[in-house]
């Protein structure tokens, strides 16, 4: 019983962290990501991750983590440092409003 309370409670947590960012603004501040990662989020090499129809919530968390270290890439590190709190949420929106090749948890060619 402990755990489904928990459960329960994590869900409920994780739904009211919404990112909340702005899709249309994160258009914008996405353009220095579009090098790696596609304009539509679908990587352009494949050892990048395609970020387009991923989890916002994801998204922003990891940019999050990437910022403050506790997720280690020394590039994407360069690239979230300059990143403000918002800019985060907006890009973690943008990448999330786009098709991608992420539907239903599979990989699309």
């Amino acid at each position: 019983m402990k755990k489904i309370l928990t459960l329960c409670a994590l869900t409920v947590l994780s739904a009211s962290v919404s990112a909340g960012g702005n899709a249309s603004a994160g258009k914008d501040k996405a353009a220095a990501c579009a090098g790696c990662h596609g304009v539509d989020g679908v990587a352009t090499a494949p050892m990048n991750p395609n970020l387009g129809g991923q989890h916002e919530n994801y998204l922003y968390h990891a940019l999050k983590s990437y910022k403050d270290g506790s997720r280690q890439n020394a590039i994407m590190q360069g690239m979230a440092a300059a990143l403000s709190d918002q800019d985060m949420k907006d890009i973690a929106a943008f990448y999330a409003s786009q098709k991608g090749k992420l539907t239903d948890g599979t990989l699309k060619p």
